[in-house]
């Protein structure tokens, strides 16, 4: 074979290779390097999440039924269970008052003025939104912060240094803030070792949980506004 056949050949195999380890280096594998307890903390949010989509399924499932059960059996019974429904997704939306065993948490100062400077007479809305995720990341179902009940369109805003959630002004120190849950002793003892405990005394401010056998907490007690929605048309 000539001699630079060969040359050219051994050239272009080269020049592959060398294109082969440019583009390698160019586009390197990212490595996931979270460690083994954020991998396990996001495993079990996933598997929450499963659990709740499951349950969210089975429950409908039975809804279909019984609106199947009650077209085949008579009217008035289709209109008893779409008011039992009615009142279900009422009270679901925080539109009702709720009651049962939880835990409340109460915020107060952590240090006094002459050792800290000053006295902060708000908690900021970054730390209520925090505390909010972490709680129902743990198995709340109903809060309420002071007297106003937490929903799925609450918001927490600060206006003059004055921390307002739904739109009404939080009271001063010392805040409860009322949980319910279906296990109080094990939200109590996430809430004890949280990470919100940590953030909130950065604020110096003071993060404490005491389980309760029995809570009452008030309805949302304004008009929820819907957004993004409208009705269906029929043709």
């Amino acid at each position: 074979m000539n001699k630079q056949v060969i040359f050219m050949i051994v050239t272009l195999i080269i020049g592959f290779m060398l294109a082969i380890q440019f583009q390698s280096t160019k586009e390197p594998v990212v490595r996931d390097t979270r460690d083994i307890r954020e991998l396990r903390k996001e495993l079990r949010a996933e598997q929450d999440r499963h659990q709740q989509l499951t349950q969210e399924i089975e429950k409908y499932a039975t809804l279909i039924t019984q609106y199947e059960t009650s077209l085949s059996d008579h009217k008035e019974n289709v209109e008893t269970v779409m008011e039992e429904q009615i009142d279900k997704l009422r009270k679901e939306a925080g539109l009702t008052e709720s009651s049962g065993e939880g835990i409340i948490l109460t915020i107060e100062p952590l240090y006094h003025d002459q050792f800290f400077g000053h006295q902060r007479h708000s908690v900021s809305p970054v730390l209520l939104r925090f505390l909010v995720n972490e709680l129902n990341f743990n198995g709340a179902e109903e809060i309420a912060i002071g007297n106003q009940r937490i929903i799925s369109t609450t918001a927490f805003r600060e206006v003059n240094g004055v921390t307002r959630v739904n739109n009404r002004r939080l009271p001063p120190l010392p805040i409860e803030i009322k949980v319910l849950t279906n296990d109080a002793q094990k939200l109590h003892n996430e809430m004890v070792v949280s990470e919100s405990v940590e953030y909130f005394e950065i604020d110096n401010l003071k993060l404490t949980s005491t389980p309760i056998n029995y809570l009452e907490l008030p309805a949302f007690d304004d008009t929820p506004r819907v957004r993004y929605m409208e009705q269906v048309k029929e043709d």
